[in-house]
């Protein structure tokens, strides 16, 4: 008895865009921040909650099932860093714990800057707009780490301005991929990686 295949081929929409958003958007604004121009406040950490958080981990959730390894590892924990973070600044307010003090805000920025410099690393190959990305990601993690480290406003206020600019390559980096797919050809390059 002959046995009977059955395929089923799935389609879901790539997730990319939507962690790029998140990440993008909510890192403009937090930058805007650090970089003197208003006080961290409600609207921030409801970004780091939502959108950089819940939405980078269902994009990343969704690329574990793409069977895309870089993107599930990047947008799941760069939405638990967003979440992280919001936790540091309300969770002493709610009497859990006392607040984070400048070395261990610098050893909690270090680290994540070692992170995002081996993810940096994995997309020379995938396109020179990720590179742009995480290259400026690490950049801002470094400059973060050592301001609280350092104590110096100026490093803190020069990451923010480079962190306006991160955000706003994540940003360029999703609406390339939505544009480009939606127009069936290149509306922005990206520069995707030939192997």
């Amino acid at each position: 008895m002959e046995k009977k295949v059955t395929s089923i081929k799935e389609i879901t929409a790539n997730p990319a865009p939507l962690g790029l958003m998140g990440f993008g958007m909510t890192t403009v604004l937090l930058n805007i921040h650090n970089a003197g121009f208003f006080e961290l406040d409600a609207m921030i950490l409801a970004m780091g909650i939502f959108y950089g958080g819940l939405a980078q981990v269902i994009a990343g959730i969704i690329e574990f099932k793409k069977d895309n390894t870089f993107g599930a590892t990047a947008f799941t924990s760069y939405g638990f860093f967003w979440l992280a973070l919001v936790g540091l600044n309300v969770l002493p307010l709610m009497g859990y714990g006392e607040a984070a003090g400048s070395l261990s805000m610098a050893s909690f920025l270090f680290m994540w800057g070692i992170f995002t410099l081996y993810m940096f690393i994995g997309t020379l190959r995938i396109s020179k707009a990720l590179q742009v990305v995480f290259g400026t990601l690490t950049i801002l993690f470094f400059l973060l780490a050592i301001g609280n480290f350092t104590g110096s406003s100026l490093v803190l206020t020069i990451a923010g301005y480079e962190g306006i600019i991160c955000g706003f390559t994540a940003i360029y980096a999703a609406m390339a991929q939505v544009l480009n797919e939606l127009y069936g050809k290149e509306i922005l390059p990206i520069g995707t990686y030939q192997a």
